[in-house]
């Protein structure tokens, strides 16, 4: 039965049923199969067919919710029992913001010191994705914006708070500034993220609240593509102070605090509501908060 869920899920994520098949590693006829003796055992029709996929019937979506809950909970079960005869051990998939990259690195590595039988894949993805990839159950966890758009129902807690600089050469005619405001960054030759990203819409509303527009001649999805941009030329990026200061270093460059505008935003730690969490995501729940805590007081 939990395989058949999981291909439930994985064709309502991919909406085709090839694609479905290879996310799972299984052939179309088999998924197929599949999809068809779980409908056989419900006595109900899940999916609309034709000559492609259709979408769920209100049968289907109802299941799909179940189904997530059920996969999740089996997942749950393992992992309970794993750690109980082990201690914490296992593999943690966490999808994070660009702009968090450097807080997920020193999480894991401060967690992995704790606990090493716990192994971690870590992908960048946009706050939408992360979300997505968590209904979904791709990944356990995720690091990203925590108050500046709906998350729904997940648990979450704070990690650091987001503030804004401004990436320069240093020999760009900006490079002596201490500090610069939103309107100081008109015409400037801008490299910013793709509009995708969370980051980028809070960069835009500071710009259209200085009564400016945000043109970006140059758009990306990596921060490093950016500051290598800037590195290399005339261009500037707007980055969040503290990936600012780790990409920036060893580079001949100058990291210019922002004044004005929103001038933070909490990024933190998001997870599958659940109660209670696993052993392994109950205690990176812990050391965010510790990690919190300790940032606070520096």
């Amino acid at each position: 039965m939990i395989p058949k869920l999981e291909m439930l899920i994985a064709l309502s994520k991919e909406r085709h049923f090839g694609r479905a098949a290879e996310s799972l590693g299984v052939t179309q006829p088999t998924l197929s199969s599949g999809i068809r003796q779980l409908e056989e055992q419900l006595g109900v029709k899940l999916v609309q067919r034709g000559a492609r996929f259709g979408g769920l019937t209100p049968e289907g979506q109802r299941a799909l919710e179940l189904a997530r809950q059920i996969v999740g909970d089996v997942r749950r079960l393992r992992e309970e029992m794993r750690s109980s005869r082990h201690g914490l051990a296992g593999q943690v998939r966490m999808a994070v913001i660009p702009t968090a990259l450097t807080w997920a690195s020193r999480l894991v590595t401060r967690f992995a010191e704790a606990h090493p039988r716990v192994q971690f894949s870590i992908v960048s993805r946009n706050s939408q994705e992360i979300l997505s990839m968590l209904e979904d159950l791709e990944c356990d966890m995720g690091i990203t914006y925590l108050d500046n758009e709906p998350l729904g129902r997940v648990a979450s807690t704070p990690l650091y708070r987001e503030t804004y600089t401004l990436v320069c050469n240093a020999a760009h005619p900006m490079a002596g500034r201490d500090s610069v405001g939103w309107r100081d960054l008109d015409g400037l030759k801008l490299g910013l993220l793709t509009p995708d990203m969370q980051n980028r819409r809070i960069i835009n509303r500071n710009f259209m609240e200085a009564g400016l527009s945000a043109e970006s001649p140059m758009e990306s999805s990596s921060t490093v593509v950016l500051v290598s941009n800037v590195a290399r030329g005339d261009w500037v990026t707007i980055l969040p102070t503290d990936l600012a200061g780790f990409l920036a270093a060893g580079n001949d460059l100058r990291v210019i605090p922002i004044r004005g505008g929103e001038q933070s935003h909490e990024v933190g730690l998001v997870a599958q509501y659940q109660e209670p969490q696993t052993p392994v995501l109950h205690a990176l729940f812990e050391m965010a908060r510790e990690m919190r805590r300790g940032a606070e007081v520096q």
